[in-house]
């Protein structure tokens, strides 16, 4: 890390790994090459990047803050809302043009009244002295900059852009790869699609069929449990209704379907109190550890005193869940599958103390 003092005197700070500096001694300072390189990659598609902004979204867009790394590059521009995948990719797009047609990148030190004279951007807000260092690529960009760049476009290899969201008002978020680091992604991309692509058993250009052909296939087995489902419902409801008790003159019917999950409820329910004519339904259902609970009442059983909505608040503290609803409907969900069936003895007793 280097760090420039007064009277252009530079400091160079390092980190001791093993041994021990004293003064006098003779120092060899080498950089990194590799690491420069990836660095230079993404600071100089960063201006390509900036470019292709104001050029896809509008003029108004401007730097609003950026960090460049060795793996990968952050910029943040103003704009007043996201944007769509298609300005995405075509920002994309004519970064990898740029760098693929090979630009020579020009830097040059010159006055602040030169830079001006041939359109350099500056950062808003940034203090300039009389020379400033000027970054041209091609006849495409040119903006002030004091950061170390590549001699052609070409050396970034190409750029990949990871999103793009929101952080401030009015201010957007770019991400992106380059280089190596792009590449990486890409191999990364591919390990996994040939993944997917053997657990489908076909091609990797053939995975998304194949992905369409199992949802439509999961799609229609859904259908068909859920009309078997029905059936085994409906045949079992004469049995359920049979098995109706008498609570002070008020008919109650209590059951369990575990196949069915709250809307199947429901709807089993409503056909119940419509088959009962008169009294109080209290259904529940248990599966993968959740508790569904549905208690309907009729009516003329509700003028008698009848909540449906307190019955399975209280029938639902059994099995560690809560819920409520109208004296006609409630519904509620717990947690402890276990416990559905003092649950509903719960929910008779309640209805029993209801009834004056």
């Amino acid at each position: 890390l280097t760090q420039e003092l007064i009277h252009k005197a530079r400091i160079h700070m390092a980190e001791i790994e093993e041994g021990t500096v004293k003064t006098g001694m003779q120092v060899d300072a080498v950089i990194d090459a590799t690491r420069r390189m990836a660095i230079a990659r993404n600071h100089t598609t960063t201006h390509l990047l900036h470019k292709a902004l104001r050029t896809v979204l509008g003029s108004h867009v401007n730097q609003a803050g950026s960090l460049v790394e060795p793996d990968r590059l952050r910029f943040d521009f103003t704009h007043f809302s996201a944007m769509t995948p298609e300005e995405l990719n075509r920002v994309e797009t004519q970064v990898n043009e740029k760098i693929l047609e090979s630009l020579s990148v020009d830097i040059r030190e010159m006055s602040v009244e030169e830079s001006k004279k041939l359109g350099a951007t500056a950062l808003f807000g940034e203090k300039y002295g009389d020379t400033v260092r000027v970054v041209k690529i091609g006849d495409y960009s040119i903006e002030l900059c004091g950061g170390t760049h590549l001699s052609v476009t070409s050396q970034a290899g190409f750029i990949k852009i990871l999103g793009e969201s929101g952080v401030a008002s009015g201010v957007r978020r770019i991400e992106a790869l380059t280089g190596e680091s792009a590449l990486k992604h890409f191999n990364e991309r591919e390990e996994l699609l040939n993944g997917v692509a053997k657990v489908l058993k076909t091609n990797p250009s053939d995975s998304v069929k194949r992905v369409e052909l199992l949802v439509n296939e999961l799609k229609t087995a859904k259908k068909e449990i859920e009309q078997l489902k029905g059936k085994m419902v409906s045949s079992s409801l004469d049995d359920v209704l049979s098995k109706a008790v008498e609570v002070k003159d008020i008919k109650v019917v209590t059951a369990r379907f575990d196949q069915l999950d709250m809307e199947a409820l429901r709807n089993t329910g409503d056909t119940i109190r419509n088959k009962m004519g008169s009294g109080v339904v209290v259904l529940a259902s248990g599966s993968e550890g959740r508790v569904s609970l549905v208690v309907m009442a009729t009516k003329d059983v509700v003028c008698k005193g009848i909540h449906s909505g307190n019955i399975i608040k209280e029938a639902a503290k059994v099995t560690g869940g809560g819920g409520g609803g109208r004296p006609d409907m409630a519904q509620a969900g717990g947690k402890d599958v276990s416990k559905i069936d003092e649950a509903l003895k719960q929910a008779v007793r309640v209805i029993e103390s209801q009834i004056v």
